[in-house]
């Protein structure tokens, strides 16, 4: 009799990767593995350990954008294997990042000609486009101080203690000192005339937030300018301003078009955004943007040909994708100026839906304002229950939701607040779906832990007496150390954008 062999084939058992011996093996964590995995057994691993990732989409700790047209995704993937520098052998992703650039300055009305290249360039978020800024403040400010003979080797930066932590890593990377203007309680930016009372002959610039990352208000740029002014001829000064338009760039043109934050006002000579934002792109693009050609020094940008052609470059890194850059082109001609303007309405209309919600609950204060990027920021009125904002974050995970919980910043760190970034794939039925999870955990936490009461009659708890005596700090430190991971440092809150 002859033996027959039956050949395997992609349906035999041993195909299956949970039938193999991979699945019983621990994954490498600090060693290069001696041998090599099946491609779908990598896949299979690596793609079922994602799986505890939070949902992006249920992340609404992070204004960068968490949804793209199928048609946007596939032209970004097929660019993917672009390396942006290479200008020589991609001239046509280098001609969509100009028009990007134009498009952008243009509509924060810089001055550039009809026809003429708008200054400014692509960058790895906003964080590299504030400290390419920076850089260029800095650099005008010491050769004016060079030229008049006077000192330059000690200078400052005046901004909001509400901003965003690159701003402190430019100042410590770049030896710039940060002069904050501290918060207070009931007004959570900076004041512009505190600011202006900061300024010297060594700061560089002023920095204004449009769109606080604490609970998304806009810093009044207006009256920073004509304070500005005011105090440049007094005092000689040519002091300008740099606006860090990384969250409300791309709102307040399409809701607020009255404004006037951008280049209309004289003392604004650079202005950063963040594309991956509510520029409607995959997290990885910024864009900065200065008024004209002389508020750039040639000295900083960088001419190169070892890749097959003259390049001007002005970055702090080399190789990038271009996927970002292309996608940003397709939403900026997809949408234009309507579509940009349908959707900001959309975010805004559903922001304010849900503060509607929690105000009408009588638990919340609401701490985002009406004029502002699309963010819902609230903290609990009554303090006395035992259970706080950041039991509401973590509970509210339960149901799949990233609601992060914060302290606000210096001088106003006694206030914890909770914060909902409105994305354009917020839907007004999500909104009605988190305002019932959140009433669902504050019903919970209430039963778990009931305002402690006696006879009608508030019991007054330790932390009560702590700051009746008006040791308030103490007694804030007390109840927020009862989760155990809250840092005390006093360093900026990092994690909620």
């Amino acid at each position: 009799m002859a033996l027959t062999t039956v050949a395997e084939s992609e349906d035999s058992v041993d195909s299956c990767t949970f039938a193999t011996r991979y699945m019983q093996a621990p994954l490498p964590r600090f060693r290069l593995p001696e041998k090599s995995i099946p491609k779908d057994v990598a896949y299979q691993i690596i793609h079922d350990e994602l799986m505890l990732d939070g949902n992006p989409r249920l992340n609404l700790a992070t204004f960068v954008t968490t949804w793209m047209e199928p048609e946007c995704d596939k032209l970004m993937m097929s660019a993917i294997n672009k390396n942006y520098v290479d200008m020589d052998e991609y001239p046509i992703t280098t001609e969509l990042q100009n028009r990007c650039v134009n498009m952008i300055a243009r509509l924060f009305h810089a001055e550039v000609e009809d026809g003429e290249q708008a200054i400014g360039a692509a960058t790895v978020g906003s964080s590299e486009a504030i400290m390419l800024a920076g850089l260029a403040f800095k650099r005008k400010w010491q050769n004016k101080r060079k030229a008049e003979g006077k000192p330059y080797d000690k200078p400052n930066i005046v901004t909001g203690s509400n901003v965003q932590v690159c701003w402190e890593k430019f100042a410590r990377y770049f030896e710039v000192e940060l002069k904050e203007v501290k918060l207070r309680e009931g007004y959570y930016v900076m004041d512009p005339k505190k600011a202006v009372e900061m300024l010297d002959e060594n700061t560089i610039c002023v920095c204004a937030i449009l769109g606080s990352t604490y609970n998304g208000e806009f810093e009044d740029v207006k009256l920073l300018n004509d304070l500005l002014v005011q105090k440049n001829k007094q005092t000689g000064w040519d002091t300008a301003i740099h606006v860090d338009a990384a969250s409300g760039g791309f709102v307040a043109p399409f809701l607020y078009p009255d404004l006037e934050w951008d280049f209309r006002l004289p003392l604004v000579r650079s202005i950063n955004v963040s594309g991956h934002k509510y520029g409607l792109v995959y997290a990885g693009v910024g864009w900065v943007v200065w008024k004209s050609k002389k508020d750039l020094p040639e000295e900083l940008i960088f001419h190169i040909n070892y890749l097959g052609a003259d390049q001007p470059t002005f970055t702090l890194n080399f190789s990038k994708g271009a996927s970002q850059i292309i996608g940003q082109y397709y939403q900026l001609i997809r949408f234009g100026f309507e579509g940009y303007k349908l959707i900001m309405e959309n975010c805004s209309a559903n922001a304010k839906y849900l503060t509607e919600i929690l105000e009408e609950t009588g638990r919340f204060s609401i701490l985002s304002k009406d004029v502002g990027v699309p963010v819902v920021a609230f903290s609990l009125k009554d303090k006395r229950f035992e259970h706080d904002e950041y039991e509401i974050s973590d509970n509210l995970r339960k149901f799949g939701w990233i609601v992060p919980a914060y302290t606000m910043a210096p001088d106003a760190q006694h206030i914890t607040l909770l914060r909902v970034v409105v994305r354009e794939d917020f839907s007004r039925t999500q909104a009605e779906q988190l305002a019932q999870n959140i009433e669902m955990v504050l019903q919970a936490l209430e039963a778990h832990h009931p305002k402690i009461m006696e006879a009608g009659q508030e019991i007054t708890t330790e932390y009560d007496n702590v700051e009746a005596r008006g040791d308030y700090k103490e007694g804030y430190q007390k109840r927020r150390g009862r989760h155990g991971r809250h840092s005390d440092t006093g360093d900026k809150t990092k994690g909620i954008c």
